[in-house]
């Protein structure tokens, strides 16, 4: 079996381009930075992956219309690799993830201002009897649920 789940943020603007023929195809390529698990090597700066990823048809123009730079997303897919050799003769060797589906992960609103400030979180003493907390005002869209 052949299956990846990735949760990452792009780390640019999807390049879309589309295939040529009575009916062109998006292809969206981005980059997803998958944060590691785990202790963190002391010797090695870097704490993220990054991983190459291709989304065809419907999946591209979802790229394309709602994915930018900073999106954190959850993507599904599987591992393809491949070949190619470049202009100097060189042999390339390519890993891509193709995109089966992937999703939001957070609101929008979330990756511009992060979550709610400590101003705005209701204190625990504001519980009701019912061991409730109170909802602050002016929050109610911000809501996950309705």
């Amino acid at each position: 079996m052949n299956k990846v789940i990735l949760i990452g943020r792009l780390t640019r603007d999807p390049d879309v381009r589309y295939s040529q023929g009575t009916e062109p195809m998006a292809i969206a390529r981005y980059t997803l930075a998958v944060d590691r698990r785990g202790r963190r090597d002391q010797n090695s700066d870097q704490t993220a992956d990054f991983i190459s990823c291709v989304a065809f048809g419907r999946n591209g123009e979802f790229a394309e219309k709602y994915l930018k730079q900073g999106t954190k997303i959850a993507v599904t897919g599987r591992i393809q690799t491949g070949s190619y050799t470049n202009k100097d003769g060189n042999k390339v060797y390519t890993t891509d993830v193709v995109v089966e589906d992937h999703e939001f992960v957070e609101s929008k609103g979330s990756s511009d201002s992060g979550s709610y400030q400590a101003a705005e979180r209701p204190e625990p003493s504001s519980a009701s009897a019912e061991g409730f907390m109170s909802i602050p005002e002016g929050i109610e869209n911000d809501l996950p649920f309705k």
